[in-house]
């Protein structure tokens, strides 16, 4: 039985280097070439070890933060990325990545698929104190790497500011200071002309 067990979490390891293969459509700072998904994931994980203290709640258990990161973007080696300013991909991309957890997690051993499941659905409802902070992070991150590269997905895309603000302002729900910082970063953008403004409104 416990070979049984093994076999499935080894089974489960090997699927999950797939997401190796996923890119995003932020760049990497020095190359600009795409990042991965698992290099996200990392980088992430690693800001939550680095800026935890920002987080507006600081009694949160930040090994539950990590595990969410760890695991929040696995369905996309069914699902694919959907970039956040694509409003037509997302129209269905929960039900997408819903389908994908139960296949992907489903591959563990039952306690852990179940574990692995509720980890994934308390990152999507953004309600616990780590939730919020693990998805103010997940939305950090990539606003660093887009004003690290002058705007590049931004500009690839056409996004503007205001679109930008109202993606990313959930930030504040985890984290006031990242929010202040992310704020200030895209402000600065748009001064650079690394991010469009947004449209002027139409007169009367």
């Amino acid at each position: 039985m416990e070979h049984t067990r093994l076999e499935k979490q080894v089974q489960f390891i090997l699927e999950v280097d797939r997401l190796k293969e996923i890119f995003r459509q932020t760049v990497c700072t020095q190359s600009r070439r795409a990042e991965n998904d698992a290099e996200h994931s990392w980088h992430i994980c690693l800001a939550v070890i680095v800026l935890a203290e920002h987080a507006n709640s600081p009694g949160m258990d930040v090994l539950r933060v990590l595990k969410m990161l760890l695991i929040h973007d696995l369905v996309e080696i069914d699902a694919g990325d959907t970039f956040a300013y694509d409003s037509a991909g997302m129209a269905g991309q929960h039900d997408r990545e819903a389908k994908a957890a139960d296949r992907i997690f489903g591959l563990l051993p039952v306690d852990q698929a179940g574990e692995f499941r509720a980890l994934w659905d308390e990152f999507e409802e953004k309600k616990s104190l780590e939730s919020c902070f693990a998805n103010a992070i997940d939305r950090f991150q990539p606003v660093l790497l887009n004003t690290s590269t002058e705007g590049f997905a931004w500009q690839r895309h056409k996004v503007t500011a205001d679109r930008v603000i109202a993606r990313n302002s959930h930030i504040a729900k985890g984290s006031a200071a990242l929010w202040e910082e992310a704020l200030k970063r895209i402000n600065e953008a748009v001064r650079d002309h690394h991010l469009a403004p947004a449209p002027a409104s139409p007169g009367p």
